[in-house]
């Protein structure tokens, strides 16, 4: 009787862990509408290009070697062929599929590299930006994931959950990880032709599909519940059921939250009802949340989520006056309100997985860590990419639109000049 319901707790926690990763390669889908709808019809080829590879690649190269690198039992278990509960080295017999862990995992890779693809939208060399997504995903991203969610040491014999570090679903370790990486390209990068008057001052360049960009946030916003409520874990007791339960309600309260924030605080600002301003508070109020949707009331999910709404609006237009060019507002986001989502964890979790007492120092300590390692790893390939085949692309492929020159089609042909 007990082996019968130990079976139908591994069955049904893995059928979630599966149902829950399906819901987060979704926002692949969110994320390339969202971007294809904030740029230029006449880049939409190559960012709708960029976001399909970025994902294929993703899955290759954390099968070959990311997986094993984050966890190391586990990836080199599943790169023997074991594929059961009975994985060499686990404390424990684990209550769902090893493989179905590596699949949840392996679309949080993929989130994170999306995250650099709408950064350096408009004028960065499609193979250029493939090539980092290959070093990005098979290295640099499970190499801190190793030292957060895989637990090992990173300084010297300590831990970051030594230090009182927590971090539920990934709001650093995902989300300001692939805003670090973006921040490094684009400054390396450069702004849009066009972009800076000669004065200095930054000028609107908008997006060719706001239909698109709308849809892809609502696709982000359902696929959210897959990466936070899949973050518990499990499901199939009444203490797991219990916690998915608020994990979705607080998710989806944090970005209601946000996008009303966001609306407001865009109506006192600029006198208009900014409907960019409103999806990226709705998407900055699930970045916020994502650190820990599990022990805040619903009340105090929303109110964290309308904090990283009005957030998100003043770091787009300080970025903006920075001359860091951000066509889809990836850095402000998911980088600037990444950080603020680990500095809410303390005012409602007392305790981190290990016992360890949550703290601010804590949180700033592995914001800093993953924030440091990402930047630094990623400028250095970004040099390196430019200094062997260059990231930008020539002014008259700019102008032109990279669709034509990196992809040789128009996503829009019959509305093109030539036809």
């Amino acid at each position: 009787m007990e082996n019968t319901i130990f079976e139908h707790g591994y069955a049904i926690d893995t059928f979630y862990f599966l149902i829950c990763g399906a819901l987060v390669m979704w926002m692949a889908a969110g994320f390339a509408m969202l971007e294809a709808g904030l740029v230029r019809s006449k880049n939409t080829t190559e960012i709708l290009t960029k976001n399909v590879a970025l994902y294929a690649i993703s899955c290759t190269m954390f099968m070959l070697c990311g997986y094993s690198i984050m966890y190391p039992e586990l990836g080199n278990a599943l790169l023997s062929g074991i594929t059961g509960d009975g994985v060499a080295g686990a404390e424990e017999p684990a209550t769902y599929a090893p493989s179905a862990d590596f699949f949840f995992q392996v679309v949080f890779v993929a989130t994170a590299m999306s995250i650099v693809s709408g950064a350096v939208a408009e004028r960065m060399k499609l193979w250029a930006f493939l090539a980092f997504a290959v070093v990005m995903t098979g290295f640099i991203y499970p190499m801190e994931g190793n030292w957060t969610w895989g637990g090992d040491a990173v300084f010297g014999k300590y831990k970051l959950s030594d230090f009182g570090w927590s971090d539920f679903a990934g709001s650093g370790i995902v989300h300001m990880a692939g805003a670090a990486a973006a921040l490094s390209g684009v400054l390396l990068l450069g702004a849009r032709e066009g972009k800076y008057s000669a004065d200095g001052k930054p000028k609107a360049i908008p997006g060719a599909n706001l239909p698109l960009a709308t849809l892809g946030t609502f696709i982000l916003w359902m696929g959210w519940f897959g990466f936070n409520g899949g973050s518990v874990l499990a499901t199939s007791s009444v203490e797991n059921a219990n916690a998915v339960a608020v994990v979705f309600m607080n998710t989806n309260a944090a970005a209601a939250g946000g996008l009303i924030a966001a609306l407001i605080v865009a109506r006192i600002l600029f006198g208009k009802a900014d409907l960019t301003m409103a999806l990226n508070g709705a998407l900055a109020g699930l970045v916020a949340i994502t650190a820990e949707p599990s022990a805040p009331t619903p009340l105090l999910a929303t109110l964290f989520g309308a904090a990283g709404g009005v957030l998100v609006v003043f770091s787009i237009l300080t970025l903006d006056k920075l001359k860091i060019d951000d066509p889809v507002g990836a850095i402000s986001v998911h980088g600037v309100v990444g950080l603020l989502g680990l500095l809410l964890v303390p005012l409602t979790l007392e305790t981190n997985g290990d016992g360890v007492a949550t703290s601010f120092v804590g949180q700033l300590i592995g914001a800093l860590t993953i924030f440091v390692w990402v930047f630094v790893t990623s400028g250095i390939v970004w040099f390196v990419l430019k200094m062997v085949m260059g990231i930008r692309v020539s002014p008259e492929e700019e102008f032109e639109g990279v669709d034509m020159s990196e992809c040789g089609m128009e996503a829009y042909p019959e509305f093109s000049k030539s036809s």
